[in-house]
């Protein structure tokens, strides 16, 4: 069974989706670092981040390597890895760019559905429901106040040291939904026959347990 868990910037979807994978023993991707390790390699090679044709061509002659380590994602460019370098608020703002350039997504798209094919896999992101895996099982669609996503993204800078403001925050997130509902392809929407949890307020033990009643209604239904 292939699960796809979309929803904007800091819906929590990369917790939930790790925690919910483990239960199943199924295969985690996040889709989400490997744009954000390209990301990374084009802040950290300096190339101009408004430069589609550069941009692709560094993702075309790399390669980008998901490798699971003692239950945690290890993220890595070639052989560096880029695990921790990628959770900084320069590469997300890069990040929300490159992944908006058409020729990235088709070589991102290639290599996500090869891991996909690998067996039972759960899979978040922002398009994996509606064009990365179009035919997946079981679909949610994760989203969150603009508040609680800014606040749960404070907190995580502020546990790494760093002392962002929250009003910023804010403002961050809101331009990146824009930009991810309103870039030219596969925007940032919810699939037709996904199934919406609103995070708000609610803990990630009762997330994962109503996406995991999801999951285990679907598998019945298809024995």
């Amino acid at each position: 069974m292939n699960i796809a868990i979309d929803g904007p910037a800091g819906a929590g979807k990369s917790t939930v989706a790790q925690q919910v994978a483990g239960k199943l023993g199924y295969l985690y991707i996040d889709t989400g670092s490997m744009y954000r390790a390209l990301a990374w390699a084009v802040h950290h090679y300096e190339i101009p981040v408004d430069n589609e044709e550069e941009v692709s061509r560094l993702l075309e002659k790399n390669t980008i390597r998901l490798e699971r380590d003692q239950g945690e994602q290890r993220v890595f460019w070639n052989d560096t890895d880029v695990t921790r370098l990628i959770r900084t608020p320069e590469v997300s703002e890069y990040a929300s760019i490159v992944a908006s350039y058409p020729a990235v997504r088709e070589q991102m798209l290639v290599l996500q559905r090869k891991m996909a094919q690998r067996g039972n896999v759960v899979m978040d992101g922002r398009d994996i429901g509606t064009h990365v895996l179009p035919d997946a099982e079981v679909k949610i669609f994760l989203t969150a106040s603009i508040q609680e996503r800014a606040r749960r993204r404070w907190s995580e800078l502020r546990a790494k040291g760093n002392d962002p403001q929250l009003s910023d925050m804010e403002k961050e997130i809101a331009e990146r939904d824009h930009r991810d509902m309103n870039r030219e392809v596969a925007p940032l929407r919810q699939a037709e026959d996904a199934v919406l949890v609103d995070t708000t307020g609610i803990s990630i033990e009762q997330v994962v347990d109503r996406i995991l009643q999801i999951c285990y209604r679907t598998g019945e239904s298809q024995l």
